[in-house]
């Protein structure tokens, strides 16, 4: 049995509908991260389960127990906000005794269990330090030991990262999945950042106009997604209207492309059937002239973005927009204007029937 269940959630506002019969079931210890476009309805989930926000319909369950018409400080919920909201006049040790405090702590255990925390978050003998007095990242580690210091039945983490630097989210990214793995805690991560998703989470439920896309593991999210909307939000895709040719002998038809063999489908399918093939950029191999034992097609180059170490070409095959990743000393062997060959193997190909 699930440890958190979001059975049929609906929210509405008038005549708007943020969240349409969501349904979800989240084991004990998990880590999922809701990913989507802004008002997708992901936030809004999140707030349903802290209990900020009343739900038009459904319930939410912790444990096999409704915590539907529980206040939020009666839920057992630990939450970290983009804005961390600690407490300027208090010292980080004293910011996270506050929710102990709150439930009756003595004064001399709760800060040892504060200072505990603190130690596990890598903020030892930081404690006496007020949030004036600590970076960004070190604030938000004090937010953190905050949410996690009563041991929660759930953390829930809406875009703590967002105010960061780069290089300190990816730090902090190690970090908060570390921190969970070691307290066990079931989490519930909002962003729409898809390195994050990828990087941190055991699953991904991804939304789109207050439903559920798609829920599954993160390679699964990535190579086979479900939908069209979730092959082209999760990273760079190349997506191909087809038409399956033979559905015996897995080979579909684009007008501008001719005939593809393909070695992935989900569902059953039948001749004649309208399709979007999936080619991820990183599967296309670019050469002068065809490679032998794969399926080629001419492109002409119009855009090359280097990043270093690889670089993305995106070109013209026929009517067809493609785009290629390649490894940046690799780049070199075309320029912008000039024609290339491009081609790819039959189990890069993916069909997607939504």
């Amino acid at each position: 049995m699930s440890y958190l269940q979001l059975s049929d959630i609906t929210k509405t506002y008038g005549h708007f509908t943020a969240l349409d019969n969501v349904s979800l079931s989240v084991d004990k210890g998990e880590f999922v991260t809701f990913l989507g476009p802004s008002g997708s309805g992901k936030t809004t989930t999140l707030m349903i389960i802290a209990g900020f926000e009343k739900a038009s319909a459904g319930t939410v369950e912790v444990g096999g127990q409704s915590i539907s018409q529980l206040a939020p400080h009666e839920r057992n919920i630990g939450i970290v906000f983009q804005n961390y909201a600690l407490f300027p006049h208090k010292t980080a040790v004293e910011n996270v005794y506050f929710p102990l405090q709150m439930r009756g702590v003595s004064r001399t255990q709760g800060l040892r269990q504060a200072e505990d925390m603190l130690s596990l978050v890598g903020l030892k003998g930081f404690g006496h330090r007020h949030p004036k007095e600590l970076s960004g990242g070190q604030q938000q580690r004090v937010a953190l030991a905050r949410a996690l210091v009563f041991e929660p039945s759930l953390l829930l983490l809406d875009e703590p990262l967002g105010a960061l630097d780069k290089n300190l989210r990816e730090q902090m990214q190690i970090e908060i999945k570390r921190i969970q793995r070691s307290l066990g805690v079931t989490t519930i991560f909002v962003t729409h950042d898809q390195s994050e998703a990828m990087s941190m989470s055991d699953r991904i439920v991804v939304f789109e106009k207050g439903r559920i896309e798609q829920a599954a593991a993160p390679l699964d999210i990535y190579h086979r997604p479900q939908t069209s909307f979730v092959a082209a939000f999760i990273g760079e895709s190349n997506l191909i209207p087809a038409t399956i040719s033979s559905a015996a002998g897995k080979t579909a038809e684009n007008p501008a492309l001719g005939a593809f063999d393909y070695a992935g489908a989900d569902n059953a399918l039948s001749d004649g059937q309208k399709v979007t093939l999936l080619i991820r950029p990183e599967h296309i191999k670019l050469s002068r002239n065809p490679i032998e034992g794969r399926r080629n097609v001419r492109m002409t180059v119009e855009t090359i973005v280097n990043y270093g170490d690889n670089a993305l070409v995106i070109g013209r095959a026929g009517e067809v927009t493609m785009r290629v990743r390649v490894l940046g000393a690799d780049v070199v062997i075309i320029k912008e204007g000039e024609e290339c060959c491009i081609s790819w193997m039959p189990e890069s190909v993916f069909v997607i029937t939504k």
